[in-house]
């Protein structure tokens, strides 16, 4: 029983000391919490997929819209940027590679200046077909509008149409002000993002549980004028606590 019990213990111990050492890393490393979301968005067929669906639904709703237009060039399309028509999950991988909290924003000037996004699948082919449409497109992001050149340039180097001085709108007024300086002149038939203050300002720096009312309130919208992408990797979600199931964990291994 001795000969048993000693290897036992010491594989015990070891468990003890791994989840400690694994613990630790945690409190050394807190971008780490957001490994699982970040592989999620930038390698899963899942997401992928989704971002697929959204742009097809879009091109279904966009057609639909200019069948009834008798001016395609008064009827606008407005995009986020970042992770709904360009992916930057590799600044963001890069940051967590190296434990940096990458949610503070203070490393995106450089990728804006120097970086290379990816586009998201789907994003070419529908802001082609709404260019070809004669439909005006509006890039409207919370990018830096002091390198407005340099996300001009990023887009041009995409292939993106439209990619203009007028068409490419970033941060300064918030995003429901860039909305009306668009719908002006235009008749917006439809949203795209990935953050919902790309759709509504009363979403904008609002509770996490009204949030989640106003969606539900607004439910008629989501894929009819709304197209919302899924982004795993940052959000105001991000610290939202979880909720669990209130019974005592019994663990039985499958036969």
């Amino acid at each position: 029983m001795t000969m048993i019990a000693r290897p036992t213990l010491a594989l015990a111990a070891g468990l003890a000391m791994t989840t400690a050492a694994a613990a630790q890393a945690q409190d050394d490393c807190k971008v780490s919490e957001f490994t699982m979301g970040l592989r999620y968005q930038q390698q899963s067929a899942e997401v992928r997929a989704l971002q697929t669906q959204a742009y097809n639904i879009a091109t279904m709703r966009l057609d639909a819209a200019v069948e009834g237009a008798e001016d395609p060039a008064k009827l606008a399309v407005v995009t986020d940027l970042d992770e709904t028509v360009i992916d930057n999950s590799a600044l963001l991988a890069r940051d967590l590679a190296d434990c940096h909290m990458y949610d503070a924003w203070d490393t995106w000037l450089p990728w804006e200046r120097d970086g290379m996004p990816t586009l998201i699948p789907g994003a070419m082919e529908f802001l082609t077909h709404a260019d070809d449409l004669g439909v005006t497109i509006r890039y409207v992001s919370d990018r830096s509008d002091e390198q407005k050149v340099d996300t001009m340039a990023t887009l041009t180097a995409l292939g993106l149409p439209q990619v203009s001085e007028e068409s490419v709108l970033l941060l300064g007024p918030p995003k429901v002000e860039r909305r009306e300086i668009v719908s002006k002149d235009h008749r917006i038939v439809l949203l795209l993002g990935d953050t919902l203050h790309d759709f509504d300002g009363g979403f904008r720096k609002t509770p996490l549980e009204d949030q989640r009312n106003l969606v539900t309130e607004q439910g008629d919208k989501w894929g009819a004028e709304w197209i919302v992408f899924p982004n795993a990797g940052y959000g105001t979600w991000s610290e939202a606590p979880l909720t669990e199931w209130a019974a005592e964990p019994v663990v039985e291994p499958w036969e």
